[in-house]
C-alpha cells in the first residue's frame, strides 16, 4: 500500500506543477461506507503538504492541501424532520437523498473560479459528531490552498448533481473495499460514535443502510482514474 501512496502523491505533484497559478487542482476520493477512503485521503493531504514544506525549505508556509469530507453536507437533523418521511429520513441518515449535493455542487463552482489578487478565503463545512450536525463555514480554503482532496461516499455517483461535480475535478479515485471488510469496520464504528448502543444495533444499521447505499455506489459508479484496493490491514486502520 505504501508504494500507491507514494505513487499518488508523486502523480499529484507532477500535475500540479502544470496548473496555471490561477487554477487549483481539485480530486475527488470517493467509496462505499467504512471502505477507508477517509484514511487514504487525509493521508495524502499530510504527505503532499509534507513534501511542499520540505521543497519549500521553510519550516513555516501556508497549507499547499486543503482536505474537505463530504461530511459536512449532511442534511441536519432539522432538516431531515422537515423530509415527508422524517422517520425514514432519520433511519437512511447517510443514504445519497439525506445530503445537500447542490450546495457542494456550489462550492466546487466557486473553487473552480480563477484566482485572483481579489479571491477571498472560501468557507465548507464539517461535521460535529458530538451534536451529529454540520457546522457551517467550518473548513477555511484559503486562496494559497491550490490543491483539494475532497472525500465522500457519492463524489463518484453517476447522478446529478454529483455527476456535474465529478465533471469538475481533475481526478477521481475510488477505494475498493469487500463488503465484508466493510461490514466489521461500521459495526465497530458506530457501536464506538455512539451511532448504536450495542452490537445488534450496529449490525442491523449496517446491513439496512451503509450496505445498501454502498451497492448503489458501486452500481452506479463513473469512470474513475484511480482505483486503490483497502484490506484489512493495518496501513488502513484510521490515525490521527
Amino acid at each position: 500500500m505504501e508504494d500507491q501512496v507514494n505513487r499518488l502523491v508523486e502523480k499529484t505533484w507532477a500535475k500540479f506543477q502544470s496548473i496555471p497559478a490561477t487554477e487549483r487542482f481539485l480530486i475527488a476520493v470517493s467509496g462505499i461506507p467504512g471502505s477507508g477512503k477517509t484514511t487514504l485521503a487525509s493521508t495524502v493531504t499530510r504527505r503532499l503538504n509534507s513534501l511542499h514544506t520540505s521543497l519549500n525549505g521553510k519550516t513555516s508556509v501556508p497549507p499547499l492541501v486543503g482536505f474537505v469530507p463530504m461530511d459536512g453536507y449532511h442534511l441536519s437533523r432539522a432538516q431531515l424532520s422537515a423530509l415527508p418521511d422524517p422517520g425514514q429520513a432519520h433511519a437512511r441518515r447517510g443514504a445519497e437523498f439525506t445530503f445537500d449535493g447542490s450546495s457542494f455542487l456550489s462550492l466546487v463552482r466557486e473553487i473552480r473560479s480563477p484566482l485572483t489578487s481579489s479571491t477571498l478565503t472560501l468557507y465548507a463545512p464539517s461535521f460535529d459528531h458530538a451534536i451529529k450536525d454540520p457546522v457551517a463555514n467550518d473548513i477555511p480554503i484559503a486562496p494559497t490552498t491550490r490543491i483539494l482532496i475532497f472525500e465522500g461516499n457519492y463524489l463518484s455517483l453517476d447522478r446529478e448533481p454529483w455527476r456535474e461535480a465529478a465533471g469538475l475535478m481533475d481526478e477521481l479515485w475510488f477505494v475498493e473495499v469487500d463488503f465484508e471488510v466493510a461490514r466489521r469496520r461500521l459495526v465497530g464504528r458506530h457501536v464506538k460514535a455512539g451511532i448504536a448502543r450495542t452490537e445488534e444495533e450496529a449490525e442491523r444499521r449496517v446491513k439496512e443502510n451503509d450496505l445498501v447505499n454502498g451497492e448503489e455506489i458501486v452500481r452506479e459508479r463513473l469512470e474513475v482514474d484511480e482505483v486503490v484496493v483497502s484490506k484489512e490491514d493495518e496501513w488502513w486502520r484510521p490515525r490521527a
